[in-house]
């Protein structure tokens, strides 16, 4: 290593950063081996081209190889920390919010599923009690029938009297009965659906909250997955607005 001169050692370095072999933890793991490489790895020509294609927004548009930094105050690796730790902070504040977003999901979705249980339940009552109405109706119309076979003549046309004073026959409120039923059983086998699909977006959510606690630093600067499908609906309702 140290009969090969200062020239070569600057040039494998460029090359490894050039081809994208190097990253900046690569030449910080490297200065720290010997003086020599500490002193190589901290020129300007190095660090201008990690300026160049970590930072190209804020770098100036000219070859990465020119040496922009010499003639400012400070180095190409000052400002090279200068722009990481602001991109770092703004990393950090871009996850806090994409954080704080999925928690009020995560408290959106476990409300939905409250409100989803109590009408879940407020239905299945409904149905006990038409179950029950309709039971009822059915042991009236059995025993009805039974009295017509043993009861004399006189009671079965008073009894036909008092049934025609009713406003609903007792053919038509079953029939209407029944018809609640089957409506109930629906919207049971509708909340039920529902209730399970929430319950596995709450799930998705809680994961993804995980993961974003456990990754801190990702870049989450990219809208959510419904953004992007709404900006895709309102786009297409702008093409079809204007075809019209």
């Amino acid at each position: 290593m140290s009969g090969l001169p200062d020239e070569l050692w600057r040039q494998i370095l460029e090359i490894g950063i050039r081809n994208s072999k190097f990253s900046y933890k690569d030449l910080c793991c490297i200065s720290i081996s010997c003086r020599r490489l500490h002193r190589l790895s901290s020129e300007d020509s190095l660090w201008s081209q990690f300026l160049f294609s970590d930072f190209p927004s804020t770098s100036q548009q000219q070859n990465p190889s020119s040496n922009y930094c010499r003639s400012t105050s400070t180095s190409a690796k000052s400002t090279y920390r200068i722009k990481f730790e602001k991109e770092k902070e703004r990393k950090l504040a871009a996850h806090r919010r994409a954080v704080l977003r999925k928690e009020s999901e995560i408290v959106e979705r476990e409300r939905k599923i409250k409100e989803i249980e109590t009408q879940w339940r407020l239905e299945t009552e409904k149905m006990r009690a038409t179950s029950t109405e309709l039971s009822n109706l059915h042991k009236v119309r059995q025993a009805s029938v039974a009295l017509n076979v043993w009861q004399p003549e006189v009671v079965r046309g008073r009894q036909k009297q008092i049934v025609e004073q009713c406003v609903v026959s007792v053919v038509s409120r079953v029939h209407s009965l029944e018809m609640e039923l089957r409506l109930c059983k629906q919207q049971i086998a509708g909340f039920n659906k529902a209730h399970k699909d929430e319950m596995q977006r709450l799930e998705t959510a809680k994961e993804e909250l995980a993961y974003m606690k456990y990754h801190p630093l990702q870049d989450y600067r990219l809208t959510r997955k419904g953004d992007n499908e709404g900006d895709k609906k309102r786009k297409k309702l702008k093409r079809s607005v204007k075809l019209s």
